[in-house]
């Protein structure tokens, strides 16, 4: 017997039978920094997911509610973090397979600090008031790369900007990337160039780390095999 998670499908925000084969896909993905899917409900309406349940609910309230124990245990504990976020998106990449939805409010903490990815693949079929829409797509505005802003165009890539931004969300304990900015204010400053400052806590390498993820042109940035591969030496070099 143990403790699932199980969430619920808002109506008439989905093709059902794209999603149904949607999760099927996502129950064969299995890796120790991915939530698990175990099945979906679908013989009845509303349709219900069941997943593996993470003790700790949220990242981004798990960072908030510890904040001061978090930066007391210096860097490392932190960086562990976005290392083992860089781990389950590296596996989602070399799988092909896209979030569109990374963010600190999207990964869920376990048992000794497991950090785990979640809602992968089901940004489209879920309504939130993060999302803001543009031309009929949704996505929320302050995780997204140009491209997507621009033109919607999700990849790997977009991921590993969103990466970036859930990086500046752990370093911060979970503050709101570019503060109160409107929605509108954060596009032109993505567009113009600006990017979100260092983090008090974030040391130098790990930032410039972030910031090769914020690169205009997506293939300028870094796979998530190397930002893993980048963030495990830094960590060798700190301990």
């Amino acid at each position: 017997c143990r403790d699932v998670a199980v969430k619920m499908m808002k109506e008439g925000t989905m093709s059902e039978d794209d999603f149904i084969e949607e999760a099927k896909l996502m129950t064969k993905l299995q890796h120790p920094n991915l939530v698990q899917l175990y099945g979906v409900c679908s013989k009845h309406r509303p349709i219900f997911i069941v997943a593996e349940y993470m003790k700790h609910g949220s990242l981004l309230q798990f960072l908030r509610r510890h904040e001061r124990a978090l930066t007391e245990k210096g860097p490392v504990l932190l960086l562990d973090v976005c290392l083992q976020v860089a781990s389950g998106m590296a596996y989602l990449e070399l799988h092909n397979y896209i979030h569109r939805d990374l963010a600190a409010r999207n990964c869920l903490v376990g048992e000794n600090y497991v950090v785990k990815v979640a809602d992968f693949g089901l940004a489209r079929y879920v309504i939130d008031d993060e999302y803001t829409s543009s031309g009929g797509a949704k996505f929320p505005i302050k995780w997204a790369p140009p491209e997507v802003l621009g033109y919607t165009r999700f990849s790997s890539k977009s991921d590993v900007w969103a990466y970036g931004v859930l990086m500046w969300e752990v370093f911060t304990c979970g503050k709101i990337p570019y503060g109160r900015a409107a929605n509108a204010e954060v596009v032109e400053q993505v567009q113009h160039g600006q990017r979100l400052p260092k983090p008090p806590a974030c040391p130098s390498d790990v930032y410039q780390v972030m910031r090769s993820c914020w690169e205009k042109k997506p293939d300028a940035r870094p796979a998530f095999r190397s930002v893993k591969s980048q963030l495990e030496k830094i960590m060798d070099k700190d301990h």
